[in-house]
C-alpha cells in the first residue's frame, strides 16, 4: 500500500533507526550515551522499524528514517542501508527510506547509492559532517554528489549543533565547524539541481542557513531536533513568509517525539495558510509523494 497523502496530517523529515536487527547500535556507546544525556533521553528504549511504523501509523503520519554511515571516522560499523530500505518497504504506506553512504567511500559510495535508489527504492540521502569528519564542500564527496543530483533524490545535511559527543572529552572527536551550513552553500553551487535539506535550526549559524535557503532555490530547511518553543524568532519570521514553500517538518524521533514538536507548534504564531505547508505539502512536494 502506497502513502496516501489526503489521509495524512504530517509528514515528519527527519527520524532515525538507531538499532540493527542483530543489536548493535548506530553509534559507539560513548557517543550514543552523550547523545542520551544531551536529549535527556537516558534508558528509553530505542524502536525497531516495524515499531516506528505502528508509531506513526497510528498518529496518521508518514516518517523518513535514516541512520549515519561514519565508519571512516568512527570506526564504528553501520546500519545497513540495505536492512533499513527492507524494513520501510514491509510499511510502505508510512515510512519512506533514506540511505547514508560514507563520503570518504568515493566513487565506490556513489556506485552504492545508484545501487541503493535503484534496487531498494531509497529515496534520499543522509550527511551528518560531524560525525562523518568531512567539510560538505571537500571535493572527496561530490562523486556521491553527482549521482544522487543525477537520481533527483534530495539530500539531507545535518546542520549546527550536535548533542552526539556533547560533554565528552574533545567531544569525542566531532567537529562543529564542519556543520555550517555556509558549506553546503558550495555543494548548491556546484550541484545546482540537487535538492537539498539543512537540517535543524542552525545554531550557531541560524542566520547563514536561511541566507542560503533564502538565496538557493533548492536548498529546503527541516525544524527537527528543536522543540518549536526555542525557535528563534528570525527562523519562525522567514518561515511565516519567504521561506515558507521551504520549511518542512521534522521530530529527531526518538529523541524527541512528533507528539512534543506538534504539541508546541501548535503555539508556536505561524499564519493558518502556512501551517499546512510545513507540516505536510512542503515534504510531499519535494519527495514526490503528490499526484
Amino acid at each position: 500500500m502506497a502513502i496516501d497523502i489526503e489521509e495524512l496530517v504530517a509528514i515528519d523529515v527527519h527520524t532515525h533507526a538507531e538499532v540493527a536487527q542483530d543489536g548493535h547500535g548506530s553509534l559507539s556507546p560513548e557517543l550514543f550515551g552523550a547523545s542520551e544525556r544531551y536529549f535527556k533521553a537516558e534508558g528509553h528504549r530505542q524502536p525497531t522499524i516495524p515499531e516506528m511504523a505502528a508509531y506513526y501509523r497510528s498518529r496518521r503520519m508518514a516518517a523518513v528514517v535514516f541512520t549515519v554511515d561514519a565508519e571512516h571516522a568512527t570506526g564504528h560499523p553501520r546500519i545497513s542501508n540495505e536492512e533499513v530500505a527492507r524494513g520501510c518497504a514491509e510499511h510502505p504506506d508510512v515510512l519512506i527510506p533514506f540511505a547514508s553512504v560514507d563520503p570518504w567511500k568515493g566513487r565506490a559510495g556513489a556506485r552504492e547509492a545508484r545501487r541503493l535508489v535503484a534496487e531498494h527504492g531509497v529515496r534520499g540521502f543522509k550527511f551528518h559532517p560531524s560525525i562523518q569528519g568531512f567539510a560538505p564542500n571537500d571535493p572527496l564527496a561530490y562523486p556521491l554528489y553527482e549521482v544522487i543530483e543525477e537520481l533527483g533524490v534530495p539530500a539531507l545535511f545535518h546542520t549546527g549543533q550536535t548533542g552526539i559527543g556533547a560533554g565528552v572529552p574533545g567531544g569525542g572527536g566531532i567537529r562543529l565547524k564542519y556543520s555550517n551550513p555556509m558549506l553546503v552553500d558550495d555543494v548548491a553551487v556546484d550541484f545546482p539541481e540537487l535538492r537539498i535539506i539543512l537540517a535543524h535550526p542552525s545554531f550557531p549559524w541560524q542566520d547563514e542557513a536561511l541566507a542560503v535557503a533564502t538565496h538557493k532555490p533548492y536548498v529546503y530547511i527541516d525544524l527537527s531536533g528543536w522543540s518549536p518553543k526555542y525557535f528563534p524568532p528570525l527562523l519562525v519570521r522567514y518561515a511565516n513568509s519567504l521561506l515558507q514553500d521551504k520549511v518542512l517538518f521534522g521530530s529527531d524521533y526518538p529523541v524527541l517525539t512528533p507528539d512534543r514538536w506538534l504539541a508546541d507548534f501548535a503555539k508556536l504564531e505561524i499564519k493558518p495558510e502556512v501551517r499546512p505547508k510545513i507540516l505536510k505539502d512542503n515534504a510531499a512536494g519535494l519527495l514526490g509523494l503528490t499526484k
